[in-house]
């Protein structure tokens, strides 16, 4: 999916501004919508691939204008409202008796969290299956355009790299965010020269 947040290689944002004092949280509230987010995840029967799908989902407008722990907020609120924990519009109509209106705040709904198993803590597994790939086998990633994210930047779709490391398996996003299965697939670590990438401009470097 060419969304909002895949934002590899997009042009127009301007150089990224580093600030080597920046704090964890640049506001109070920052924290607490980290923790209740971290915290959805256990309420609504979820995992990380699933608070991150519900990150996508985000209205384009929403993702840029909330800024991150703004995202981490509404995706919260997704999570809970998709398993029945909370009903739809509860939030809002909360908010709005907090701030002094007299409205009615919804009924509670049925729980409706996924059922799926679980391979284990964390995402990391062992699998049988022999690796397709080693260290210094040339590959080439694939030009992937599916309605999902496949976390893999724009600049990298169809480029020529070399396999630099193989990494413990772990649970596959695509399946697992859907509850369709943890699907564990092999790992690597694969290096990309910078004229592969941007071209013979591009300052030398390796990725």
């Amino acid at each position: 999916m060419d969304g909002i947040h895949d934002m590899g290689g997009m042009q127009g944002w301007g150089t990224v501004a580093i600030d080597p004092d920046e704090p964890v949280f640049r506001e109070s509230w920052h924290g607490r919508a980290f923790a209740m987010g971290a915290m959805s995840m256990g309420l609504s029967g979820t995992n990380l691939d699933a608070f991150r799908h519900g990150l996508e989902r985000l209205h384009p407008y929403d993702y840029l204008a909330d800024g991150y722990y703004g995202r981490w907020l509404a995706c919260a609120e997704t999570l809970l409202v998709d398993s029945g924990v909370l009903a739809p519009g509860a939030v809002e109509a909360r908010t709005r008796n907090l701030l002094g209106e007299q409205v009615d705040e919804p009924a509670d709904v049925e729980e409706n969290k996924p059922v799926y198993e679980r391979g284990g803590a964390g995402s990391l597994r062992e699998i049988d299956d022999e690796p397709a790939f080693s260290p210094g086998d040339r590959v080439r990633a694939k030009d992937i355009r599916t309605g999902g994210h496949t976390r893999m930047p724009g600049y990298i779709r169809g480029r020529n790299g070399t396999v630099h490391a193989l990494r413990p398996a772990a649970l596959l996003p695509d399946t697992n965010a859907h509850f369709a299965g943890e699907n564990p697939q092999h790992v690597y670590t694969v290096e990309f020269d910078s004229a592969e990438l941007w071209g013979p401009d591009a300052e030398a470097a390796t990725l």
